[in-house]
């Protein structure tokens, strides 16, 4: 199933039993003799009740008589209750039961058997005679019954008679009986007869003793991948199941059962994983499970469990008893309780905690309002004495015991502990936390907003963009603390996706900044950045020309100083500034500090960027596979998210279209990231145009264009306004197109901005020219082409090649445009752009069938056509067959060459055997790897080989030669 926008239609399964198949086996083994005891041991929802099921349900044991009941959990259990149960609910009556008097016995506890059993036997004094004659009773009736196999499941709740009933019927009926009893051994009382069972041998009779452990990661994996229909489970979500379960089946189970109610699970790239990733809600099956072991402990142990669900983390008993509110003399056993009932567990440095998430949570969930402010108010105490100062932990604690000033002071001295480390995501928590408090006095929102680290994502953005803007509405802040204000307000508008308010609030700080030149510098960067406003090149320029000299005349840490040179590296290159390579070569790649670090990978991600718009995609696919390591080892959640985004972006250009769409739909999802999800709703728009899914392509551009141009994003406009033109233009609707492309076109003229104009400027001219606007079309090319006179890009070159080649076409002068469309495609091969190259030659088939030449243009447009279908462009090569089938002639596509190889095959044929990879192979060609491989395999199919090493041996036996590289 694909990672997809919308609700999932998945059907959960029952899961399949994982880990057990030893016990299955011990099991067996021990009731396949006519005489077997099996214990099963394990705490709740571990399994105990499913194992002794599916043993039972094998071919081993299915031909069994088995009864199986159920010691209900009582406070004062029914003497023989779920053995009566069990009689009860199997039979009516005794009729048909050759019973002996001693069956008289049973009147008591089966009245509605009256008619059937024999008078009641004479009364008896000794009270333990009584229970051996109604134990000798029940055994009868159990025999007659036909009986090879007794379950009795939660033991641990037994009256004493039961088990005594459980003992005779092991070592005293004439006929052979087997048991399997589960029970709970943190429940089992301390002197239960069960115990005798447990620790000794019966002579005769087979024995194991079964203590079930929780799964694994690796086995919670298999678990939930089998209630999911298969398909691997990303290790994150088996980790984060296994943290908040202790690896209890039942307890996945509900969880999975949870995620996938609230449509939380999706399947991509074969890996089941979470969309979200908020905590796991308790399961009521659990919470109540929970629930009713605490209520049967004592009191202080009860206390023990309420500090330990709030101290949440593995604590030193004396914390846990101060948190608990108990003395010396009660924390001792009250602590003991509270781990004998396997709830809280002791680790080996003798720290004490929860064994799983969801109990501590099912037991903080319970607690009031009262009781949690005061168990965290003593939280905070006992851990304001430890060495070091545990400050997250203090401030969790003291803004849950609603303590503010104090969770003020050390909320801020975890962000700057985590500051100081990189943790850049954890005091961004922190410091977002305070700053949203309404009782923050201005001038402390002021320093604290100046702390806010740059590149950390965080969801709650907007609630954070208007505190900041409610903090500037106050008249207690100096103009120095309101420019800080106003410049953290910029950061954040840049990290909302609005860069244009972004720039206006920086540019309104600039005046009041003279006491920080760092932040000056920043601003100014900024300002010169030309997605944030309608200035010129020359005017983002003098900023940044004004960004450089206030850098260099003040005296910036290094942190500050690579933060410019990362800035002035992306301010150059996405101006078109040849220099912005050079710059970048500056930037440290043995980064040692977290800061450089840093600004190091956040340099590779704009150079990525950057290249894409310049069309070196080879580069561009380097830096951005350098930017995402070093994000992913060092924690740059936001970073990372951008680079996935920006890699998209290059796969769709390169070719690289497999899973294309479920990547989109995954990034889509990032709501906190708009630049990300804008970049993932652009790139599945143009892919589902190229897959003839046009409505929805249609609407997903169009909601690309329109939020574009509300963030007054300058850039994000221009590709889905030049996509939507191009299908407007293919469906005759040229006024559509000219109004389509007007704003973005006159953005990148305005500008001056050319590097700008790879899309939307072909498909400016083409909508110029369906509108009749031929001298329009060739004063927009002249421009593009005065504006390309000094940039070295091949990507709007590329652009420009498409221009000049519509123009021709424009112009009526198709022998030219035939010309100039293949220099075209070329153009767009050489930068690795395959779909663009594709749209090219198709033009240029066109072109040739004007021009009178109908059966080369159809060659050519058979040829285009299959490539379209192997690089994924199934709407195209669609459309093609539409165009072949018009003008007659053999079906589409390529000519027959039987079994030889056609000149491509051969191509990629003589490139694999001079040792080139598929990648190698693809990337010289300008083919995508998929359409490489399928050409090695017609080869191989036509050669009759089934491996390449063996077509390699076949080609060089038939004569060909290795290409000369």
């Amino acid at each position: 199933m694909a990672a997809t926008g919308g609700r999932s239609t998945l059907r959960l399964r029952g899961p399949q039993i994982i880990g057990r198949d030893s016990d299955l086996a011990r099991m067996i083994g021990a009731l396949s003799d006519s005489r077997g005891l099996v214990l099963v041991e394990g705490e709740a929802g571990i399994g105990k009740s499913r194992l002794v099921k599916d043993a039972l349900a094998l071919d081993q044991l299915k031909d069994k008589k088995a009864l199986i009941t159920v010691c209900p959990p009582f406070v004062q259990p029914a003497t023989l209750g779920p053995i009566i149960e069990l009689l009860r609910r199997l039979r009516d009556s005794a009729a048909g039961l050759p019973l002996s008097p001693l069956a008289g016995a049973l009147r008591p506890f089966l009245p509605e058997w009256a008619a059937g059993l024999p008078p009641a036997p004479e009364p008896l004094n000794d009270p333990s005679a009584v229970r051996h004659r109604l134990i000798r009773a029940v055994a009868e009736v159990l025999d007659l019954m036909g009986t090879e196999v007794l379950v009795v499941e939660d033991v641990h709740w037994a009256d004493e008679t039961t088990l005594d009933l459980l003992l005779f019927l092991l070592v005293q009926t004439p006929h052979p009986l087997s048991l399997v009893l589960t029970y709970r051994p943190e429940d089992m009382p301390t002197a239960s007869p069960l115990l005798r069972m447990s620790s000794r041998s019966f002579t005769g009779t087979a024995r194991a003793h079964i203590a079930l452990a929780p799964l694994s990661v690796p086995q919670i994996s298999t678990f939930v991948s089998s209630m999911l229909g298969g398909g691997q489970v990303a290790p994150e979500l088996a980790h984060s199941l296994h943290e908040y379960t202790g690896g209890l089946p039942l307890a996945i189970e509900e969880c999975v059962q949870l995620l996938h109610e609230r449509d939380d699970l999706v399947n991509s790239h074969g890996a089941w994983e979470r969309r979200r990733s908020a905590g796991i809600d308790v399961p009521p099956t659990i919470r109540d499970a929970v629930t009713e072991r605490v209520i049967r402990l004592s009191n202080p142990a009860q206390k023990v469990l309420r500090a330990a669900a709030v101290l949440m983390v593995d604590s030193d008993p004396a914390v846990l008893a101060a948190t608990a509110g108990l003395d010396d003399l009660q924390a001792r056993p009250a602590v003991h309780e509270a781990v004998h009932s396997r709830l809280l567990a002791e680790d080996r440095a003798g720290r004490i905690g929860f064994r799983h998430v969801l109990a501590a949570r099912a037991v903080y969930d319970r607690l009031s309002a009262t009781d949690l402010r005061r168990f965290h108010q003593r939280a905070a105490l006992a851990l304001e004495t430890a060495s070091p100062l545990p400050a997250e932990r203090l401030a969790h604690h003291f803004r849950e015991g609603q303590e503010k000033a104090k969770w003020f002071h050390y909320a801020e001295v975890a962000a700057d502990l985590a500051l100081a480390t990189g943790a850049h995501q954890s005091a961004t928590e922190h410091l977002h936390q305070i700053l949203g408090d309404p009782e923050l006095p201005a001038p402390t929102v002021a320093r604290l907003a100046a702390k806010m680290p740059m590149l950390a994502g965080y969801a709650g953005l907007d609630q954070l963009v208007g505190t900041l803007q409610d903090t500037l509405s106050t008249q207690s802040l100096t103009a120095a603390d309101r420019a800080v204000v106003r410049s953290q307000l910029g950061r954040m508008l840049l990290h909302a996706g609005e860069p244009g308010a972004a720039a206006e609030e920086f540019e309104r700080a600039l005046p009041d900044l003279e006491h920080d030149p760092a932040t000056a510098v920043t601003a100014m960067a900024v300002l010169s950045q030309p997605h944030t406003s309608m200035l010129t090149v020359a005017d983002h320029l003098v900023w940044l020309e004004r960004a450089d000299k206030l850098a260099t005349a003040s005296p910036l840490s290094e942190a500050e100083r690579l933060s410019h040179l990362a800035d002035g590296v992306l301010a150059r290159l996405a101006l078109g500034e040849n220099s912005g390579w050079e710059l970048s070569d500056l930037m440290p790649t043995n980064a040692t500090s977290q800061a450089e670090k840093l600004h190091q990978t956040r340099n590779l991600l704009n150079i990525g960027s950057a290249a894409i718009q310049w069309g070196h995609h080879a580069r561009a696919r380097e830096s951005l596979e350098q930017a995402l390591a070093l994000a992913s080892l060092h924690g740059y959640g936001r970073i990372e998210r951008m680079a996935l985004g920006t890699m998209l972006r290059l796969d769709w250009a390169t070719g690289h279209w497999e899973g294309l769409q479920e990547q989109a739909g995954t990034l889509a999802e990032f709501r906190d990231e708009p630049l990300v999800r804008l970049e993932a709703m652009l790139v599945s728009g143009l892919h589902m145009a190229a897959r003839g899914r046009w409505d929805e392509a249609g609407s997903a551009l169009r909601r690309v264009l329109e939020e574009g141009e509300r963030r007054r994003i300058m850039d994000m406009c221009l590709e889905p306004a030049a996509a939507l033109a191009r299908l407007a233009l293919e469906e005759d609707r040229s006024s559509e197109a000219l109004a389509l492309t007007d704003s973005p076109m006159r953005v990148v003229e305005g500008k001056k901005l050319w590097l700008w104009a790879s899309a939307i400027g072909p498909a400016r001219v083409d909508a110029l020219l369906a509108s009749g606007q031929v001298d329009e079309a060739r004063r927009l090319t002249e421009a593009f082409t005065d504006g390309l006179k000094t940039l070295d890009a091949p990507g709007p070159h590329a652009g420009l090649a498409l221009c000049r080649a519509a123009l021709a076409e424009g112009l009526g002068q198709v022998i030219e445009a035939a010309e100039l469309w293949g220099l075209a495609a070329d153009s767009c091969a050489n930068t690795s752009q395959p779909y663009d190259a594709l749209r090219a030659r198709e033009r240029r088939a066109r072109a040739i069938l004007r021009a009178g030449s109908r059966q080369s243009g159809r060659s050519l447009l058979a040829e285009v056509r299959e490539e379209y279908a192997l690089l994924g462009a199934d709407g195209d090569a669609l459309r093609l067959d539409r165009m072949l089938r018009a003008l007659g002639g053999p079906g589409p596509g390529r000519r027959g060459y039987g079994t030889e190889l056609s000149p491509r095959e051969l191509e990629v044929l003589r490139l694999m055997l001079a040792g080139l990879t598929t990648p190698e192979i693809g990337r010289r060609l300008f083919r995508s790897p998929k359409t490489v491989a399928a050409q090695l395999n017609s080869a191989m199919r036509k050669y009759g080989t089934t491996s390449r090493t063996a077509l390699a041996v076949r080609a060089t036996q038939a004569g060909i030669e290795p290409a000369s590289l």
